[in-house]
């Protein structure tokens, strides 16, 4: 693969991403919220774009350990969701990298307006060459984001680095089951961003071999099987917005790459995984 041109097809895809600062932006408004006076416990209704909601985010939190001393990474953080609510609700410092430019600082205006900027922030970077030094966070977090990430023994090795001795890896990823044809593959990395997915027993083999010990790998493809179908209805309902905003064909093509995305997690070829790990 070459990761050069998969970073800008990553890019390229988020940039167009249907869930986005403007959307959530739009969607506040369109439901009477005053943005001078928006705060988390309302913006967390809207800007999250993760797989079980606030839920999923306790999990990891909890599991992890985070408290308001906890100095905590996300990385491929996205519109930030996930970085606020852990400021606002367990009160550590939180800051999340991603590689696209307009997700950051998008990210960064949301958490401006919500009150939130001297807790948590964001900067532009490659999670494969992470910009901050050995042991620099008690906790390294990601949700639903490694599965565009290639080279995934650098990225968990990367993880492992700036995570201090003790502290915790958790995260959730889509992963590949088996049974994916090649045309299939090809039609997700090139629509969805999709790099070499991992698997359940790939990143706990990469966690162990970089230093951690695996507290938990918990398979949670059934239940995505259906968060998907449910997310995937959603979308749809969003039609005339999307349409609106980038046009009836890239409308189509984002509808036609996420049900196949969908049904391969119904067929059993995609699918779904927790993990946990302690850096020893």
């Amino acid at each position: 693969m070459n990761i050069e041109a998969h970073a800008r097809d990553v890019v390229s895809f988020y940039d167009r991403h249907p869930i986005n600062e403007q959307q959530i932006l739009e969607k506040l408004q369109l439901d009477g919220i005053d943005l001078s006076r928006l705060n988390e416990d309302i913006l967390q209704n809207y800007d999250m774009d993760h797989y079980d909601g606030v839920e999923a985010i306790d999990i990891l939190a909890q599991g992890a350990g985070i408290a308001a001393a906890s100095q905590v990474l996300d990385v491929a953080s996205g519109m930030g969701g996930p970085a606020r609510y852990l400021a606002h609700n367990y009160g550590c410092r939180v800051t999340g990298i991603d590689l696209t430019e307009s997700r950051v600082e998008g990210a960064k205006r949301l958490t401006e307006l919500a009150g939130l900027s001297d807790r948590v922030a964001f900067r532009t970077a490659n999670a494969l060459a992470n910009p901050f030094p050995d042991q620099a966070f008690d906790v390294v977090i990601g949700q639903e984001a490694w599965c565009h990430i290639p080279e995934k023994e650098q990225l968990i090795a990367e993880c492992v680095r700036v995570t201090r001795a003790g502290g915790h890896i958790a995260f959730t990823d889509i992963l590949e089951r088996g049974g994916l044809n090649s045309d299939d593959r090809e039609k997700l990395r090139q629509g969805m961003g999709f790099a070499d997915l991992g698997t359940l027993a790939g990143y706990q083999g990469l966690l162990a071999a970089a230093g951690c010990v695996v507290a938990a790998a918990e398979d949670l493809s059934a239940r995505w099987a259906v968060i998907l179908r449910h997310r995937l209805e959603m979308y749809r309902s969003l039609e005339a917005q999307t349409v609106a905003q980038v046009g009836e064909a890239t409308y189509r093509r984002w509808d036609d790459i996420y049900s196949l995305f969908v049904s391969s997690v119904e067929n059993g070829h995609l699918g779904g995984g927790r993990f946990l790990a302690r850096r020893v």
